[in-house]
């Protein structure tokens, strides 16, 4: 079974910077897709970003992009979300999530998530 284990939330300052990071194994994930989402109180959980395992293409939520980078190491097997400039509403609980159909969200794996905090 596939395992997504996320680290690196915290608590930071807005303006500040954090790096999200997430182990993947059980499988080579080629031809997946990679992806984090979030999920603040009492909102609905949505995609932030994704990349294709393979040709590393991304994709990036209108409220990050510019802000946030994701990538991968595909020899570690590790996902990575830089996010720069945060802001209080980027305070949720972080997912990383594998997909191994891309287009067909009904499917993937899910870590249990990493809080990320932003305020003063």
């Amino acid at each position: 079974q596939v395992r997504l284990v996320e680290s690196g939330g915290g608590l930071v300052q807005p303006g500040e910077s954090l790096t999200l990071a997430c182990v993947a194994s059980g499988d080579t994930f080629s031809g997946y897709a990679m992806g984090w989402y979030r999920q603040a109180p009492g909102m609905e959980r949505e995609v932030v970003a994704a990349i294709r395992w393979d040709s590393g293409k991304p994709y990036y939520a209108a409220t990050v992009k510019g802000r946030f980078t994701i990538s991968r190491d595909s020899t570690a097997n590790m996902l990575y979300l830089q996010m720069n400039r945060l802001q209080p509403e980027d305070t949720a609980i972080y997912y990383c999530k594998a997909e191994p159909s891309p287009g067909t969200p009904g499917e993937g794996y899910w870590g249990q998530g990493t809080q990320v905090t932003v305020g003063s």
